[in-house]
């Protein structure tokens, strides 16, 4: 699965610097946490932040979050373009070696680029990241966050791709989430950007082609990303069509003659996986659009279809089921423990 690996030779005589890349829209309340943890590491030479269309404060606060450095440059956008669009503009505006992006509520852990940086043999490298409830991260203290080993691994195309394919009662530590730092060289050598076409697994797209064009993706068992698990978050209020767009991608992939073998036969599986979600979506938006009936027929237009909507009209009443039997749980006030994507740090 992956190649554990000695710690390579550490040289000084490499570009280290790094540029990170906030793409906002409406993170007022969140975006300062952001920028000031970026901007705390010695190795940030630019943080670009771009305001994709916020109707709140959110190029305002950014601006006013400003060390005095002259490293931050805030980006407004008069119309949200969506993530891809305001990142690949960000890479367009930098001139760091190095890219690392950070979602606009998320935030650095002290010292995370000096573990990431540690060694140079990689195209992409990332961290373990803890996922923290925004319940509770007013009162997070980061010395909380539980510190690992720092072994390191390299990532290859199908465990990467099937631990992002949902299994029932399975918890799948879901890498599409990793962020990492990844070389401006390689992605240009390559012309590799995020597709704007996506406002869903647009991270997992570009990781999954940078794979299939053989980058070296390393990966630290230690903890350097803090993730706020948020209930309104974008990825969890996607549109249907934006299913439809992932499960392109991996058509496009797939039709790209770079895959082969196990990596070919992964990538088909979530392709297919991504479709059939889109399929009951489809159909369930059809149900309460135009009726029973205009679903249906949706369904036997399309016989392909007909097993996901079938399993996924299952799989919702099951979950309705098993939540109606369930007690909700009161927060004791405690401060719960994080939840981290290598929770046991060994793979």
């Amino acid at each position: 699965m992956v190649a554990q690996l000695e710690a390579g030779a550490i040289t000084d005589n490499w570009d280290k610097s790094v540029c990170v890349i906030i793409a906002a829209k409406n993170a007022a309340d969140t975006i300062a946490t952001a920028i000031s943890s970026a901007l705390n590491d010695a190795y940030v030479k630019e943080v670009i932040v771009v305001d994709d269309g916020s109707t709140d404060g959110t190029a305002k606060t950014a601006e006013e979050t400003d060390d005095g450095s002259g490293r931050l440059r805030v980006i407004r956008l008069e119309v949200n373009k969506g993530p891809s669009f305001a990142r690949n503009h960000a890479i367009s505006c930098s001139s760091a070696a190095l890219i690392s992006i950070l979602d606009a509520d998320d935030f650095f852990l002290p010292g995370r680029f000096s573990e990431l940086l540690a060694t140079q043999d990689w195209d992409l490298a990332a961290d373990n990241i803890a996922f923290i409830d925004q319940r509770w991260i007013s009162s997070l203290d980061t010395l909380s966050i539980r510190r690992f080993s720092p072994e390191r691994w390299f990532l290859d195309l199908p465990t990467f791709v099937e631990r992002n394919i949902s299994r029932r009662n399975k918890q799948r530590g879901e890498l599409g989430f990793l962020k990492p730092v990844m070389r401006r060289e390689f992605l240009d050598r390559h012309d590799l950007r995020y597709s704007e076409k996506l406002r869903l697994g647009e991270d997992y797209d570009l990781y999954a082609r940078a794979l299939a064009l053989d980058a070296r993706f390393q990966v630290i068992n230690n903890c350097g990303y803090g993730a706020v698990v948020r209930a309104d978050s974008l990825s969890g209020r996607h549109r249907t069509e934006d299913l439809k767009q992932l499960a392109d991608a991996d058509r496009l992939l797939l039709e790209s003659g770079l895959l082969a073998g196990r990596s070919k036969q992964a990538v088909l599986e979530h392709e297919r996986h991504m479709r059939g979600k889109y399929h009951h979506r489809q159909f369930l938006d059809l149900k309460s659009q135009k009726g029973l009936v205009s679903a249906g027929f949706y369904g036997l237009a399309n016989p392909s279809a007909i097993v996901p909507i079938i399993g996924g009209v299952l799989r919702d009443k099951l979950d309705g089921f098993t939540r109606s039997s369930e007690k909700s749980e009161v927060p004791t006030g405690d401060l719960p423990a994080p939840r981290y994507l290598f929770p046991d740090a060994a793979r």
